[in-house]
C-alpha cells in the first residue's frame, strides 16, 4: 500500500513540475513574441521609408552621391546664423 502511495505522489509531483515548467515557457515565449512584433513593426516602417523616392535620394546625398548630370559646389566660410 505504501508503495502505491509513493508512486501516486511521484506522479502528482512530476505532473506539477511539468505544469510549472510549461507556464514558465509560455511566459518566455510570450515575451519573445512581443519583442519580435515590435521589431517587425520597426522594420515595416523602415521598409516603407526606404521605398519612397525622397528617402533614397536623401540617403544618397548624405553619402556624398550625386546625379550624373549634376555639378556639386562646396561653399565654405559662410557666417553662422
Amino acid at each position: 500500500m505504501a508503495l502505491v502511495a509513493v508512486a501516486l505522489l511521484y506522479l502528482y509531483v512530476s505532473a506539477g513540475v511539468r505544469v510549472l515548467s510549461t507556464i514558465g515557457q509560455a511566459r518566455s515565449d510570450s515575451a519573445a513574441v512581443a519583442a519580435l512584433e515590435r521589431e517587425n513593426a520597426q522594420l515595416t516602417r523602415e521598409h516603407a521609408a526606404l521605398g519612397r523616392r525622397n528617402t533614397l535620394e536623401e540617403e544618397a546625398r548624405r553619402l556624398g552621391m550625386r546625379k550624373p548630370d549634376e555639378v556639386q559646389y562646396l561653399v565654405s566660410g559662410l557666417p553662422n546664423n
